[in-house]
């Protein structure tokens, strides 16, 4: 019954959108490496020196279909400032689902596939979606959403981190 209740107040948590302590904030990125849908490899460290938010999501997730307009609007809002956006869909999202739902939804950022669960593991673990992260310049984690953000005051925190010297 105890465990019941630590999945339902995880639940909740994560429907009100609360922020999670871990990993602690400042924690820098991983060095791990990714590849985008297009077929691009690249490293998390790249990321290094630019404002990023990183959205761990799934097709199947209902919130995370719900935001991802508002996840959109904040990347065209501030990407003309320098934000970088990478959209990480969970290991158990079907490959075929992703592509289909970037391509459907027009997604005008960074996605990438989570196909071993190493990146999941890698941020906590990252066990609930959406679970969202804001990394400043110096590539510390300086924020994270479980569960839909207060996007408003999400575009405010990137706005201050993307008007500071690299």
């Amino acid at each position: 019954m105890a465990r019941r209740s630590v999945m339902l107040t995880l639940a909740l948590a994560a429907a009100l959108g609360l922020q999670a302590c871990s990993p602690s904030p400042q924690a820098s990125l991983p060095d791990l490496g990714y590849t985008r849908l297009d077929g691009s490899q690249h490293k998390l460290t790249d990321l290094k020196g630019k404002v990023t938010l990183i959205n761990f999501w799934a097709t199947s997730c209902t919130t995370c279909v719900k935001e991802m307009p508002d996840l959109v609007a904040t990347h065209q809002l501030l990407a003309p400032k320098g934000l970088e956006t990478l959209a990480i869909a969970m290991e158990y999202d079907p490959p075929a689902y992703v592509m289909q739902f970037v391509q459907s939804r027009q997604l005008p950022f960074q996605v990438a596939m989570d196909h071993t669960g190493e990146l999941a593991k890698a941020f906590g673990p990252v066990q609930l979606t959406p679970t969202t992260f804001v990394v400043n310049k110096k590539g510390q984690v300086v924020k994270q959403y479980i569960g839909q953000p207060d996007f408003k005051a999400l575009q405010a925190l990137l706005s201050d981190l993307l008007a500071e010297p690299a």
